[in-house]
């Protein structure tokens, strides 16, 4: 696996770069997993140990539950309703029910990394990041449909 870290790290920052010249802007979530893949890509490579590769799912999706969990405790507002700028129209009840389904569950996606790739073999965890996480993201958020149209707002 050492051998694909640099070669994520270019196709990262390289894909950070265009997103900027089309944009004109770099939105928040790609900056971050920039930074973090970045950081945790080259401790990897510069300490020669996987470990740090296997911990970076678990810790952004530590930081993406803080962030959320920050909004909701110190700012009094779900930044998820910030993040989508006005694209869903739902009620603040369900702005706040959304965003701490989503802070569950970016815990819940933080433990569950832990648990496979401390308990699993370095294939089954790269399998599981591949095509495991996504689909269970994708369900996760189609089950949230419900739950917007119930607090859809005109």
């Amino acid at each position: 696996m050492s051998y694909a870290i640099l070669p994520l790290i270019i196709a990262t920052i390289i894909s950070v770069f265009f997103v900027y010249r089309i944009e004109k802007k770099i939105p928040t979530i790609p900056i971050l997993g920039a930074v973090v893949v970045t950081l945790f890509g080259a401790l990897t490579i510069v300490f020669d140990n996987k470990i740090f590769f296997y911990m970076k799912p678990t810790i952004i999706n530590i930081i993406f539950a803080l962030i959320l969990l920050y909004g909701q405790i110190f700012l009094k507002q779900p930044l998820l309703k910030k993040l989508f700028d006005g694209s869903i129209k739902i009620s603040d009840e369900g702005w706040n029910i959304l965003n701490k389904r989503w802070i569950y569950f970016f815990i819940f996606l933080a433990i569950l990394n832990e648990l496979v790739w401390r308990t699993q073999s370095e294939d089954f965890w790269v399998q599981f990041k591949v095509f495991g996480l996504l689909p269970i993201t994708l369900i996760f958020t189609i089950m949230q449909v419900s739950l917007i149209q119930k607090h859809r707002v005109d």
